[in-house]
């Protein structure tokens, strides 16, 4: 007993987090390995781009850019280059944008961070709750209508939702704007004032895409919700005479939470995948843009550096969710 409560104690989750943080350098490996090579199989590379933009096609010329920058080696000859940059926490240079990795994506982070997480608030907060009021109302009328809503919602395609938000509120009804960070003739306005204009620019995309995991979440509760409603200490909680929103949202709730969590992180690599169709929908300067850029300007180093940073945000939401798990389940920590 005391060695497992140990293991619960600050100790053990420092313990859980080196672990957690040391299982994460191999997984970093394996995604520069095949990022490099699976994008080194397309056809073309930066200096096609940069000479297609350019209109030249003089090969000696081409040749000698790629000897420049080091294109003419063999594959594996860049990827030894690539892994000691990396190792001195250089993500090295973009050709296309004449700038470092690091300084393009640093630039580019903070809207992806503000984009997803808004979206999984709010996702995850209305999704619990929708769904723990469907399982509440099992079978009526409520129960019927959040499954319908959540359907819907998880039956429709990211772009087009974003697309549909755009024409409703943007343009017919000119409540919001229709893209973009913030309005840009307004530059010189007080903190304040900025920060309520990128907040309105943030609420269509974030809406947009909360809206597919908020249907996932709340299908998922209220499944989850309605098995542990069924288990004993539940009937005898309320044969007791506790109240029912006392024995829902102490004892149901909180078991209850625990496939939802687990949802969260599995979740969390998808979730980028889907901030780059929004940002691009929504001109949202953020990694998810940077990266549909970049795909076409075969920016290879600029592509690894974002698929490494953007597994970084990925390990890190997983850590949180084990966190959170842990505090769930004291257990997990122990294991």
């Amino acid at each position: 007993m005391a060695d497992a409560a140990a293991e619960r104690g600050p100790g053990g989750i420092a313990r859980f987090l080196a672990r957690r943080l040391a299982e994460a350098v191999p997984v970093f490996l394996g995604i520069v390995l095949f990022s490099f090579f699976i994008l080194h199989l397309a056809p073309g590379d930066t200096i096609d781009v940069l000479a297609g933009e350019a209109g030249t096609g003089d090969a000696a010329y081409l040749d000698q850019l790629r000897q420049t920058y080091g294109l003419d080696q063999p594959l594996i000859v860049q990827l030894g280059h690539y892994f000691i940059e990396i190792a001195h926490l250089d993500l090295g240079y973009s050709i296309h944008y004449g700038a470092p990795v690091a300084g393009l994506i640093g630039g580019r982070i903070a809207p992806t961070v503000l984009l997803m997480g808004t979206s999984i608030v709010l996702s995850v907060v209305i999704g619990i709750g929708a769904g723990t009021l469907a399982a509440m109302a099992r079978n009526s009328w409520l129960d019927e209508l959040i499954s319908l809503v959540a359907l819907v919602a998880y039956a429709m395609p990211i772009f087009w939702i974003g697309l549909m938000l755009i024409i409703l509120f943007s343009v017919v009804l000119g409540w919001l704007p229709s893209g973009g960070f913030y309005d840009a003739a307004r530059t010189a306005q007080d903190p304040l004032s900025r920060s309520l204009d990128i907040a309105r620019h943030l609420v269509l995309p974030a809406i947009t895409l909360a809206l597919f995991y908020f249907a996932v979440y709340t299908r998922l509760t209220r499944a989850s919700m309605l098995e542990v409603l069924g288990m004993d200490y539940v009937r005898t909680a309320r044969a007791k005479g506790l109240d029912r929103w006392k024995v829902t949202l102490r004892h149901v709730l909180r078991n209850a939470l625990l496939p939802v969590v687990t949802m969260i992180g599995m979740q969390a690599a998808s979730l980028f995948g889907g901030a780059v169709v929004v940002e691009t929908v929504f001109n949202w300067p953020g990694l998810g843009r940077l990266t549909y850029d970049a795909i076409f300007e075969r920016e290879y180093q600029l592509l690894i550096g974002i698929l490494l940073i953007s597994s970084a945000l990925v390990i890190v939401v997983n850590i949180c969710v084990d966190l959170i798990y842990s505090w769930l389940d004291p257990r997990i920590v122990a294991r």
